[in-house]
């Protein structure tokens, strides 16, 4: 199961969506390096809020590029970075891959996929209606989160657009992905 690094994007500030950069250094531990989300522990707004000492399960996110496909046959126009993801990649079923997979990322760098980013209301403001493409229902009435998956950083290194991502399932029982 093998893919591509479309875009690699960070913001210093802590802004809806993140420039597309030329490379990114994830770093072990903390994530994301000159990203607002840097840290061991959470760096989420509302998080900080609740508990600013909650481990940093959200140093970096993830969407895959598929998505913006999706997204253009409902008629909105979404670019990497835009939805604040610090990498797009292809050929990756991201929202499919159990928790714990880890993402080989280029030559060096490895992510651990915590689980599934829970969108906000910020999305809507972003463009109106683009809420309602990212979560869904399912069939039986479960809630479908597709805006992404959240992850933390296992080993360091600089991540380039056309980089390869290999995804190493875990060993057990896998675990689906949760909201983290």
């Amino acid at each position: 199961m093998d893919g591509t690094v479309v875009a690699v994007c960070r913001s210093a500030g802590h802004t809806f969506g993140k420039p597309a950069r030329e490379s990114i250094r994830l770093l072990a531990g903390l994530g994301v390096e000159g990203d607002a989300h840097l840290g061991v522990t959470v760096k989420h707004r509302s998080r900080v809020a609740q508990d600013p000492t909650q481990p940093n399960l959200r140093q970096v996110h993830l969407i895959h590029e598929e998505l913006f496909a999706e997204l253009a046959a409902a008629g909105h126009t979404v670019l990497p970075g835009e939805l604040g993801e610090n990498l797009t990649t292809r050929g990756v079923d991201l929202l499919g891959l159990p928790t714990g997979t880890l993402l080989h990322l280029g030559a060096e760098a490895v992510v651990e996929i915590t689980g599934l980013r829970n969108p906000c209301r910020q999305i809507d403001a972003f463009q109106d209606g683009l809420l309602k493409q990212v979560v869904g229902r399912d069939a039986d009435g479960g809630i479908v989160r597709k805006a992404g998956v959240m992850g933390i950083v296992r080993a360091g290194g600089e991540v380039r657009p056309g980089d390869t991502v290999r995804a190493e399932l875990p060993e057990g029982e896998h675990r689906p992905l949760e909201r983290v």
